[in-house]
């Protein structure tokens, strides 16, 4: 578990951050936790809100050139990274996500 600790740290550190970030936003941004291990889901930096697609099976998030990737692809959220929050002050869906680690942490947008 600390390298799991570890490599969310150090992935924060060496994440861009995102465009034109909201500082209001940081704080909750910072409260994010991974679900099961209680660690950072990293930091502003590493999470953005994304367009999602939900199925039977679950959900998936867009992955595109924000986080450097070449060509955008679709990723499966797995259900072990889902954050139960019922705030969510972005109104859309955000992902924590790193190339090295995949997806960190997932928080659904609030619901219509």
């Amino acid at each position: 578990m600390a390298v799991a600790v570890g490599l969310a740290l150090s992935q924060a550190a060496a994440a861009a951050p995102p465009d034109n970030p909201n500082p209001a936003l940081v704080p909750w941004f910072e409260s994010l936790k991974q679900p099961g291990t209680g660690a950072p889901c990293c930091s502003i930096a590493d999470c953005r809100t994304v367009e999602f697609r939900q199925d039977r099976d679950g959900y998936e998030v867009l992955i595109d050139g924000r986080w450097k990737m070449s060509s955008p692809f679709w990723l499966r959220v797995p259900s072990n990274r889902i954050i139960d929050k019922t705030e969510n002050p972005t109104n859309r869906a955000v992902v924590c996500f790193t190339p090295e680690a995949g997806i960190l942490c997932f928080v659904r947008p609030p619901e219509s």
